[in-house]
């Protein structure tokens, strides 16, 4: 990386969270394209479909609670 590459990601790095998330969106909406939405209505479709399947009876709903227990397993 180069000199001034190096001293702007320390920096960025050093920011707050919420400013660090701030400037991640700032930058990727920089880019241009659509990559982003694309992936959001990658997911609101996933969703919907969910949703669908849920109302046919095909996909059983759980309680939030068991939901969280079972992700705080998976990071620990």
């Amino acid at each position: 990386m180069t000199t001034i590459l190096d001293k702007v990601e320390h920096e960025a790095l050093s920011l707050p969270e919420a400013e660090r998330a701030f400037l991640a969106d700032r930058l990727l909406n920089s880019l241009g394209g659509n990559a982003l939405s694309d992936i959001d209505a990658a997911w609101v479709a996933e969703a919907e479909r969910r949703y669908a399947e849920h109302k046919a009876g095909k996909r059983h709903s759980l309680p939030a609670s068991e939901v969280f227990a079972e992700a705080d397993s998976l990071t620990q």
